[in-house]
């Protein structure tokens, strides 16, 4: 079974199976495929980056029997060819977070046992990734085949000189939630993707109003069609194909990188 989540977009016939104080996954089915619903930062969007709980969100998806995560992400523009409302479909990130867990092997009573070492030559899942690009072709949509977004500790924006020393390193794109996202999907088997839809040029770009959330939320409400259109085609396409071989392989790799312990 193929059962795919994916973060925002228009409301499915679905049904709200669990409630917290963070989240709840909504499940129903999508151009009848089966498909998960869940807003990392809560509903009403109350948690801020830093504070969302990504090793349950994930846990929660892998749960529920999904195979894919194609997830979508605000995010600032590094260069200037990446305009506001272009798309890029991520394949390498540049971590800057500090406080959040990056595993679920930490050796805690409730983790499974050992240390998992998992390989991040290539976060993202090159397959997914290949139907979202052909996809947004086929949209017309204006969009980046590949990017590396930089993810910043949040909730505040970058200064101006970190906004010009990251483009320096060759981020394309900036946000605060890739990471540890991907790298907890990559480590649970799963084939994850990320639609990026930049929303502002950060804060280095002369002569560009800075980065503020009354203009990140205007280009988001602007664009938010072109995220929905390519989840709406891409979803069926991806349910359509056979994934055994990839999942796994997404999956060996996960179980073969946990070193255990001896005894």
């Amino acid at each position: 079974m193929i059962r795919i989540f994916w973060r925002t977009g228009p409301s499915a016939s679905s049904k709200r199976r669990s409630e917290n104080l963070q989240t709840a996954l909504i499940t129903g089915k999508i151009k009848n495929v089966e498909c998960v619903l869940l807003a990392r930062h809560g509903r009403q969007h109350t948690i801020m980056p830093s504070n969302v709980n990504y090793r349950a969100n994930i846990w929660a998806l892998k749960q529920e029997g999904c195979t894919h995560v194609v997830v979508t992400t605000a995010c600032g523009s590094l260069r200037d060819d990446i305009q506001p409302g272009d798309i890029v479909l991520l394949d390498q990130f540049i971590d800057r977070t500090t406080k959040r867990d990056q595993t679920f092997c930490d050796g805690s009573s409730c983790s499974p046992p050992g240390v998992c070492h998992i390989p991040m030559a290539d976060p993202f899942c090159s397959r997914t990734r290949e139907v979202l690009l052909d996809v947004v072709k086929g949209l017309g949509i204006r969009y980046h085949p590949r990017g590396t977004m930089l993810t910043i500790e949040g909730p505040r924006f970058s200064s101006r000189a970190e906004s010009l020393m990251f483009r320096q390193w060759g981020a394309d794109v900036i946000n605060m939630t890739t990471v540890p996202e991907v790298v907890l999907a990559k480590e649970a088997g799963l084939c994850y993707a990320s639609i990026a839809m930049a929303t502002d040029y950060d804060c280095w770009k002369e002569h560009e109003e800075a980065v503020c959330v009354d203009n990140v939320l205007k280009t988001m409400k602007e664009n938010a069609n072109k995220a929905s259109s390519i989840l709406l085609t891409a979803i069926p396409q991806i349910f359509q194909m056979d994934w055994e071989h990839t999942i796994s392989m997404h999956r060996v790799m996960a179980q073969s990188s946990i070193m255990l312990p001896k005894h």
